[in-house]
């Protein structure tokens, strides 16, 4: 018998938010038996006791555990989770449960009876700091501007796909990559609901400044040619900048003669120069360094064990 929802859970370092996930899990299947589930569950290199509570939780669904050699981050994680899936829709949640499991009934509705390939749910609300919902916003903005217009204002944790999508991830597995972005990008007939975030129940997250970071830096080298185009640009502007103000400097020399000789104008410029040629090498570095990694062809992940969860 085919499984006909894959839901894949990241997680690190989730021991306070397991044994109410297990819970919220059971629930939702037991009050589902309609559709068959499998939950996968990718342990991205946590130290705490995690793996342990989950191995003596009890399901009332088809349940395993990938366990990743290492942390490798949360796209690594999902990819992971994606090869092994087996149901004919795949979907991600998330182990502090901000994202409803009813949004899984409304999703499959979305894809199997409207004929979707991809079904994306768009937050309404944000549930973090100023400093973070600032940080969101603006991302969301320059990747619906520069890479994908279809990209929501204020962007998506969650999204359900069928298999020929996971056919094309699969055969795909991009290092240093969004895999959001990329199932955006691939041209599939999607659509999207949306839906409200709600509190985290325990825990810290593990949503880090450095992480979102890289995410921006990723999004936008692996998806998007604006920062070379910015690095053209930029060049183009100081060389028209300088001609300007050698023309003016050379006209003053020659009509009034009142310049004085000196050197805070020339620093001035050396330090303003010398820091976009530092911003544009270091832009044009990231692309090197990506595509010395891909030629490398080293994994995007390494499974260390598949544990079942009996039930």
């Amino acid at each position: 018998m085919s499984t006909d929802i894959s839901i894949l859970i990241p997680f690190l370092n989730e021991s306070p938010n397991i044994k109410h996930l297990v819970s919220e899990l059971n629930a939702f299947c037991g009050s589902n038996q309609d559709k068959t589930f499998e939950v996968i569950f990718i342990d991205d290199g946590s130290i705490d006791d995690s793996v342990e509570l989950l191995k003596n939780s009890s399901c009332n669904f088809k349940s395993s555990i990938i366990k990743l050699s290492k942390n490798f981050g949360a796209h690594a994680a999902l990819r992971a989770g994606i090869l092994k899936a087996t149901g004919n829709y795949i979907t991600f949640m998330y182990a502090d449960l901000q994202d409803p499991l009813d949004l899984i009934n409304r999703l499959y509705e979305k894809c199997k009876k409207e004929s979707n390939d991809v079904c994306w749910a768009s937050r309404e609300n944000f549930t973090t700091g100023i400093f973070q919902r600032m940080f969101s916003k603006r991302y969301a903005a320059l990747i619906k501007k520069h890479v994908s217009k279809d990209f929501p204002e204020n962007g998506f944790d969650i999204v359900m796909f069928n298999g020929k999508v996971k056919e094309v991830l699969n055969s795909n597995i991009e290092s240093n990559s969004s895999v959001f972005l990329q199932i955006l990008t691939l041209g599939f007939k999607s659509t999207s609901i949306r839906y409200e975030k709600v509190e985290r129940k325990a825990g810290k997250s593990k949503w880090t400044f450095s992480k979102r970071v890289k995410l921006l830096i990723d999004s936008f080298v692996s998806f998007s040619y604006a920062p070379i185009r910015f690095v053209t640009i930029v060049g183009f502007a100081l060389f028209f900048l300088g001609l300007l103000l050698s023309l003016y400097l050379v006209i003053r020399k020659f009509i009034w003669n009142d310049l004085a000789e000196g050197w805070p104008m020339l620093i001035s410029i050396l330090i303003l120069g010398f820091g976009i040629t530092n911003i544009s090498l270091g832009i044009i570095a990231e692309y090197l360094w990506r595509t010395l990694d891909s030629s490398r062809k080293r994994p995007v992940f390494i499974i260390d064990e598949i544990i079942e969860i009996k039930k």
